[in-house]
């Protein structure tokens, strides 16, 4: 790997090991999860997963018969409850539109195409894309989140302003196009942010990356 990414991966995971994400039993409780994390923990994410598993919706045929109310309703604990279950019913209508509900048919579909085709789709943005991508289709685009914007603002590698383009552009110019590199690359970068780079009080001491230059402010 190149240049200063390539280090920052292997001492994240010497220091933490492998990650074994994207949690999931399927590719679509994974798109399922992708959406509901939106704006909240995955704590909350999981309790709502586990309500659909409860009530036999967890999968794309049962979630669209669905009413939305009570599929809003089941994913409450995920938050703007109502909100996701929108975003879920278009994602739901798009893939037997274009795909007679099958996700094998569109995850075979090349990467760029698929990926502006889930960019139009309701209450899908960039980074919920990718992560659909990647994590349930397991095409190599790397995910940008705000635990992967603070670390590298913090050691200086981006500007403040950069898009999330320029940050995934980053990567995948220094980090080998692989999906299980990218899926590990950015859980790691996640762990790394939870137990160092808090958002208000970042913790350097310990962390694998204090070797590296940075700066201790928010």
């Amino acid at each position: 790997m190149k240049g200063t990414l390539g280090k920052f991966y292997h001492a994240l995971f010497r220091a933490f090991g492998p990650q074994h994400w994207w949690p999931g039993e399927t590719r679509f409780e994974v798109v399922v999860g992708a959406i509901l994390t939106q704006s909240t923990a995955w704590a909350n994410v999981e309790k709502a997963i586990q309500n659909l598993k409860q009530a036999g919706a967890l999968s794309a045929r049962a979630m669209e018969e669905l009413p939305e109310h009570r599929l809003a309703e089941l994913i409450r604990p995920s938050g703007y409850y109502r909100q996701k279950a929108r975003k879920l019913k278009a994602f739901l209508a798009h893939l037997r539109r274009r795909h007679g509900g099958s996700l094998a048919r569109m995850f075979g579909q090349q990467t760029g195409l698929l990926r502006r085709e889930l960019l139009e789709v309701y209450g899908i943005g960039e980074e919920t894309a990718d992560s659909i991508l990647l994590y349930a289709g397991g095409h190599p685009v790397f995910v940008v989140d705000a635990y992967t914007r603070r670390i590298l603002e913090r050691h200086e590698l981006i500007s403040p302003g950069a898009s999330y383009q320029d940050l995934q552009n980053l990567f995948q110019r220094e980090i080998p196009r692989r999906a299980p590199i990218y899926n590990e690359f950015h859980a790691l970068l996640v762990a790394a942010g939870k137990r160092h780079c808090l958002r208000r009080e970042p913790r350097c001491e310990g962390c694998p990356l204090e070797t590296f230059p940075h700066r201790r402010a928010p």
